[in-house]
């Protein structure tokens, strides 16, 4: 069995994803915060590239322990974005020998896609930490694709969690996909948000993403969480059931922005995919 290990260094956490025989075998997260203060400086926090460049260093050894052919690595919109990329796909290499892909927006809207739909009709909600993606497929063909830098870490640098700063910002933002909408389209909604999103709806003792998996969510309930959880304490919401604990802190920005992007869509709910840029990277590898 030719095992493969892919790794989404993201803006909020970095994801491992072990793959063999066509399949996703599971996956595993360590939250390091690697887009933590970048809205305000552009540079990513030294600290920040310490705990990240680690934390991909263990999921390397950890992918070779247990026999992966390829380790590949890919990064998103906080190493993208930053004017010191370079100190970061550095540390990297020289920690595992490996070289950091740093995705486009537009590549990473295409892994987002391929992952959570294949090669059907449809379209997908990614919600990052430092930036978010729609894109829209219709008869084959992609009829929409944009990314833009606004997402959960940055809203929290730039808004903390005031309902009102959110609510303005997050308006103002979303013009920059421009007239848009999906109608007669499922959507699928991809990333720690949404997933936690999905959890949350289901108030799950604990995460089972074969559960949140295919996971439909109103609008009505996205819209609620993201009301509800920007008027509790960070330590109330870490103890509602279903939360990701790690994004207690940034969740209720995440649900506004959600919630804000169906309205824009025209979309009345969404279902949530636990394949998504990770399962797209590899197919785009491997050729499978």
């Amino acid at each position: 069995m030719k095992k493969i290990a892919a790794i989404d260094i993201g803006s909020n956490s970095v994801r491992l994803m072990m793959w063999a025989d066509g399949k996703t075998l599971y996956k595993q997260i360590d939250t390091t915060r690697l887009g933590e203060g970048l809205a305000s400086s552009g540079q990513m926090k030294p600290e920040a590239i310490e705990r990240t460049a680690l934390a991909v260093q263990r999921f390397v050894c950890q992918a070779r322990a247990e026999g992966a052919s390829s380790v590949y690595a890919f990064a998103t919109a906080a190493v993208r974005s930053a004017t010191n990329r370079s100190q970061f796909t550095d540390r990297v290499r020289k920690l595992c020998g490996i070289e950091v892909d740093v995705v486009s927006g537009e590549r990473e809207a295409e892994l987002g896609i391929n992952g959570a739909l294949g090669k059907s009709d449809g379209g997908i909600i990614d919600v990052g930490g430092a930036s978010t993606e729609i894109t829209l497929r219709r008869g084959g063909q992609t009829i929409y694709s944009r990314s833009l830098n606004i997402g959960t870490v940055r809203l929290y640098d730039v808004c903390g969690r005031n309902f009102g700063r959110l609510e303005s910002y997050i308006s103002e933002q979303i013009k920059g996909y421009g007239e848009v909408r999906a109608d007669g389209l499922e959507m699928r909604a991809i990333g720690g948000t949404a997933t936690t999103i999905a959890a949350v709806s289901l108030a799950l003792e604990k995460y089972d993403p074969s559960i949140t998996h295919g996971a439909v969510v109103s609008f009505d309930e996205v819209d609620g969480m993201a009301r509800e959880f920007s008027a509790m304490s960070v330590e109330d919401v870490r103890k509602v059931a279903g939360m990701d604990v790690r994004r207690a802190d940034v969740i209720g920005g995440g649900c506004l922005l959600m919630a804000k992007i169906m309205n824009m869509l025209g979309v009345q709910s969404i279902t949530i995919s636990e394949n998504d840029n990770l399962e797209g990277y590899v197919l785009a590898k491997e050729e499978v």
